[in-house]
Parts: C-alpha cells; sequence; structure tokens
C-alpha cells in the first residue's frame, strides 16, 4: 500500500485541503491529527437494582458443602 500525506484544516465539520487536490470520489483515505488529545467519556455500569427490594431474601447465597 502506497500513501500520499495532505495537509487540510477541519472548517464546519468537513476536511478542507490546503492545496488543489482533486481527490476521485469514493476514494479510501486516513486522517492523522497531530498534537490533539481527545476527551475521552468514562464509561459507567450501573448495578442491577430490584424493582421490589422486599425480595433480596430471595437472593440470600447459600453454600452447601460436599
Amino acid at each position: 500500500m502506497s500513501a500520499t500525506t495532505f495537509e487540510g484544516v477541519v472548517e464546519k465539520g468537513q476536511i478542507k485541503l490546503n492545496s488543489d487536490v482533486q481527490l476521485p470520489e469514493g476514494t479510501k483515505v486516513f486522517i492523522v491529527v497531530p498534537d490533539i488529545e481527545i476527551e475521552e467519556k468514562a464509561v459507567r455500569l450501573h448495578s442491577p437494582r430490584l424493582a421490589h427490594p422486599e425480595q433480596a431474601s430471595d437472593f440470600v447465597m447459600e453454600l452447601v458443602e460436599m
């Protein structure tokens, strides 16, 4: 696979190349963004809740020795 590099900027959500390059429709491109940090959103996993907390005693673990 060969690659060519072009410089550009993002304007109104679209990538604009700085040069007069015309890429054919459907051209596969890879975007490399230098010197930027993307804020990762923390994933929060919620614990399941009982619809009827009064039923909690139905879920007590029993240990059986064999």
